[in-house]
């Protein structure tokens, strides 16, 4: 193992000083998130900007100081200065807001995050050759400096997996815990066989809903990440703007983001089309990798019944029974999925606060919320939708 005073850490400002080799040569290309291709893509389109509040500062860890020869990149983690809390999905709006009842600033602040997609992975990745607690004390000592010099309030990993969770709490960063609701193929050969495992009442409703968007003449079609075309990409940009714009608020993502990752990552992306004839009237925009899938973006031209939970999860739940896909990631939010057999699954997150003061009050919040959640979540799988046995 590498000794931590064998280790130099740089904060970079643009991904591209870390290089898609490199960078995807630590972080792999299975979650779609965390690849190079996706991180550059909201960068370069200028997604993730000063101007957007996530300016990024991503971390490199390096063996052996600049200038010597067998230098080599050994750990790298996302990391962004935030000036908001916009994008995030783990709620802190009511700390800032303490902060500036006292009269305190609480941005700018460090997140190690993907930005504006609430799914857990990892967050740091490393080479074989380093312990990983020892990387994450380092980042830690080092962020904490930075914070300092910079007058950050604090540095939040979210989404991180269980793992790394544990990895930063026994480092001294306090963990948080939320619920989010994900589906299971537990070896469905069919969607019939799937609605099989539900009680009368459910399964008669999932089957009410379906019939009703057939009724109203919609139609699908799944277009694979290759087969996107611009026109495509045009008409769901419109619809995915169009579910801000009902809230009076513009979506994160430009135009550009998705033209740039249907270049460079087609192979991860699917978009479900529903259709009238041969008009595209609503689109969802999936990731996926070899286990599973990512819904993500959704937006209709037209106020059908039921058209959101056949585009965003029917379908979806099709295409993973189609291809023996394990489950499917729906994202952040929504009961309303329990009852289509989305089970609660708890997700986490880590939180460091340089004023000791606030810091306190924040662990004590954070103790108290989590048996709140615990008690969520089983209040939760209370209202699933299977039969008893399954």
């Amino acid at each position: 193992m590498q000794q931590l005073d064998n280790l130099d850490l740089k904060f970079v400002d643009s991904i591209a000083a870390i290089g898609e080799k490199q960078w995807n040569g630590l972080a792999g290309t299975e979650n779609p998130f965390t690849r190079y291709e996706f991180l550059w893509a909201l960068e370069k389109t200028g997604c993730t900007t000063q101007e957007t509040g996530w300016s990024p500062h991503h971390v490199a860890v390096f063996s052996g100081l600049e200038g010597d020869k067998k230098r080599k990149l050994i750990a790298i983690m996302p990391l962004y200065r935030k000036t908001n809390s916009y994008g995030e999905y783990v709620f802190d709006w009511s700390w800032a807001s303490a902060y500036q009842n006292y009269g305190l600033d609480y941005y700018p602040k460090f997140v190690s995050a993907i930005p504006f997609t609430p799914s857990h992975g990892a967050r740091i990745f490393t080479d074989a050759s380093v312990s990983r607690q020892d990387i994450v004390q380092l980042i830690y000592e080092k962020l904490k400096a930075k914070a300092e010099s910079i007058s950050a309030s604090s540095w939040h990993i979210l989404f991180p997996t269980e793992e790394e969770n544990k990895l930063f709490e026994a480092a001294g960063i306090p963990a948080r815990t939320a619920c989010q609701f994900h589906w299971f193929n537990r070896g469905y050969i069919s969607f019939d066989d799937f609605l099989a495992t539900l009680n009368s009442r459910k399964r008669k409703n999932i089957r009410r809903e379906r019939q009703k968007v057939a009724e109203q003449g919609a139609s699908f079609e799944t277009i694979a990440g290759i087969d996107i075309t611009s026109k495509h990409w045009d008409t769901f940009y419109r619809f995915y703007q169009s579910t801000y714009m009902m809230r009076g608020m513009q979506g994160y993502l430009s135009q550009e983001f998705f033209a740039e990752i249907g270049r460079h990552m087609p192979e991860q992306l699917f978009m479900v089309a529903a259709l009238d004839g041969e008009e595209m009237i609503a689109a969802a925009l999936f990731f996926k990798n070899s286990e599973k899938i990512f819904g993500r973006y959704w937006g209709s031209a037209r106020d059908y019944q039921f058209l959101h939970f056949e585009t965003c999860y029917y379908q979806g739940q099709e295409y993973c029974i189609q291809h023996k896909l394990k489950s499917f990631d729906s994202g952040a939010q929504g009961e309303h999925k329990i009852q289509r057999g989305f089970e609660p699954i708890i997700t986490y997150s880590n939180h460091w606060i340089a004023n000791e003061g606030f810091a306190q009050a924040i662990n004590n919040f954070l103790d108290e919320e989590r048996a709140h959640i615990e008690k969520y979540k089983a209040e939760a799988s209370s209202l699933l939708p299977f039969k008893k046995g399954n």
